[in-house]
């Protein structure tokens, strides 16, 4: 068996002679960073943790983050690259790749925005809407009402176009907006996870291409669960969330930009409100221009994450992603349904598949029920969020946990949470 000092000189590379001169150098060398014995005692008072992190198992069935794939986390393991090495680069052209193919985009730039989904949505507004220029935001939940607060701060002249939680915006009253406003962006969520609303986009980009306008679509929720075509609907900017459909860990915002867009941003008059998240610097790390840049460092373990989930979505095929998400959101309404439980959204068009938002029926607690699948289950199933706080259940259907075996245990929560409360036999 090694002894400490062998161990040592083992992992440096070290031979004894070696370690020795060593320990004898320093000996006779004054310290050049402080540590002199005159200097403070050192505070134990909040040291760090120590010993190895322990974490519950528990399946995310709410409106995420949902759990990883497996290989997804395998990939984090991987040893570190340099953020501006070739190897690295190559990967990074990879994920272009994958998401190009996520959001149906033969035309556009796409890249990962280092941060989650709100990061994605700060860096659109901002780039694409200049200080005193009009953006109509619709809002019909909390990321409506996110992006109209965050768009003013940027100094943007703001028109909310309201909806009533549950309901989504027709193309009829889009037009209107469009046309009395003449914005200069008109943003848009294809998926309300706070209320459940799936957004129809179809036609709208045509529509804001004749006015001027840029449409900017948040699919934080929705992208890779439900049909997305950027080109063919003639979106113009689009961000979304790693931890939803993809089953990555949050930190990565896939972003979309076509030419209109990024024509628009080359061509401000002002400079961005922000170094961090400025489209032209950072797409200057991720090649958009013809060159790599040092900008930041590259989220270099969670990219390899992306790499991964993107590689998933590749070899299942889009196609039959959207299908596997459909298939389970209608498994899990026709339990919901035998319970009597009824959706929040009343239009089946209008219903998003990936965060499905239930009604608590009257004189049922809500949180009664998502404490017993979390106490009993190890199970998330989340509350309402802003206006349907206290009225709904969510539960998300993405990615990795868009699976037979996991919505059959979703229903079996809420058939025991509603029996323990009397509400089912």
């Amino acid at each position: 068996m090694l002894r400490t000092g062998a161990w040592r000189r083992a992992l440096c590379g070290l031979t004894r002679a070696q370690e020795q001169g060593f320990a004898s150098a320093a000996a006779g060398t004054k310290p050049a960073q402080g540590l002199e014995s005159s200097m403070p005692d050192i505070s134990d008072n909040h040291k760090g943790p120590t010993g190895v992190l322990q974490v519950p198992s528990r399946l995310l069935m709410g409106p995420g983050p949902a759990n990883a794939y497996p290989r997804v986390l395998a990939a984090q393991t991987l040893p570190l690259l340099g953020h501006m090495h070739p190897p690295f680069f190559k990967i990074m052209d990879e994920i272009q790749e994958g998401l190009k193919y996520l959001f149906q985009t033969d035309l556009g730039n796409t890249l990962l925005i280092s941060g989650t989904g709100h990061a994605g949505m700060e860096a659109c507004i901002a780039n694409a809407v200049a200080p005193g220029e009009k953006i109509v935001v619709g809002n019909n939940g909390i990321w409506g009402t996110r992006v109209a607060d965050l768009a003013a701060r940027f100094g943007g002249n703001v028109v909310e176009l309201k909806q009533a939680p549950g309901k989504s915006f027709s193309y009829k009253e889009l037009k209107a907006a469009i046309e009395k406003n003449k914005p200069a962006a008109l943003f848009l969520c294809q998926g309300e996870s706070s209320t459940g609303v799936y957004q129809n986009l179809e036609g709208v980009g045509e529509l804001c291409q004749k006015n001027g306008t840029l449409l900017i679509v948040d699919t934080v929720c929705s992208l890779g669960g439900v049909p997305f075509f950027a080109d063919a609907w003639g979106i113009d900017m689009s961000y979304s969330g790693s931890q939803k459909c993809l089953s990555a860990p949050p930190g990565a915002a896939p972003l979309f930009m076509n030419k209109r867009a990024l024509d628009k941003i080359q061509n401000r008059k002002s400079e961005v409100a922000t170094y961090n998240l400025d489209l032209k610097l950072v797409g200057d790390y991720w090649g958009l221009f013809g060159k790599r840049w040092y900008h930041h460092t590259g989220m270099v373990s969670t990219w390899y994450a992306m790499r991964e989930a993107l590689a998933i979505t590749a070899e299942e095929g889009l196609k039959e992603q959207w299908q596997r998400h459909e298939a389970m959101h209608h498994m899990l309404w026709d339990g919901l349904k035998s319970m009597g439980l009824k959706s929040f959204v009343d239009n089946d068009s209008e219903r998003l598949i990936t965060v499905n938002t239930i009604k608590v029926p009257e004189g049922v607690d809500w949180s009664a029920v998502i404490k017993n699948a979390m106490d009993k289950y190890d199970l998330e199933i989340s509350g309402g969020l802003g206006g349907t706080a206290g009225k709904v259940w969510r539960v998300g259907l993405m990615g990795y946990n868009a699976q037979p075996a996991k919505v059959e245990l979703v229903l079996s929560a809420f058939r025991d949470g509603l029996k323990q409360q009397g509400k089912l036999k």
